[in-house]
């Protein structure tokens, strides 16, 4: 099995179990809304709320995660990946070292363009690959807005 279909299946079960936990959760809140006891109502609104926020932020994340594909997938069609090679290690985890060495030349490129989306999608790569998520997280949500502004001009 691929990596990629790997990641597809694991966030297919944890969705899955998401909102199992939401629907379970929902239905013990029900019940507590039902006592009509001041603690347990409190209790039971907050079990309503806390799911529709998880819920919100799952939807969220299957977007980014959506998008983010749609770009590196966009980006290696054209040819335009991070070239340098990296060495990976047997789980295919680039080796952080090679990441770090490539990392300068593609944030100089994103800072020379801060409008094209490629360079701060190679950015939000060579980011993910030097291990550093959330400045990767930011560099591909940039790339994401840009890509989508280019789109309605």
């Amino acid at each position: 099995m691929s990596p990629r279909a790997r990641s597809v299946l694991g966030v297919a079960v944890m969705s899955v179990l998401l909102v199992l936990y939401f629907v379970f959760a929902g239905i013990r809140a029900v019940a507590l809304l039902a006592s009509q006891e001041p603690i347990p109502v409190m209790m039971g609104a907050a079990m309503l709320i806390l799911p529709l926020i998880g819920v919100w932020a799952l939807v969220r994340e299957l977007q980014f995660g959506r998008s983010a594909t749609r770009l590196a997938d966009r980006l290696a069609a054209e040819g335009g990946l991070p070239e340098e090679p990296v060495a990976t290690h047997p789980s295919g985890r680039p080796v952080r070292e090679d990441a770090d060495a490539a990392f300068p030349r593609y944030r100089d490129e994103a800072e020379a363009d801060p409008a094209s989306w490629r360079a701060w999608m190679r950015l939000g790569i060579v980011y993910d690959a030097c291990g550093d998520r959330r400045r990767a997280r930011g560099a591909i949500r940039q790339a994401i807005s840009l890509e989508r502004d280019e789109i309605r001009r």
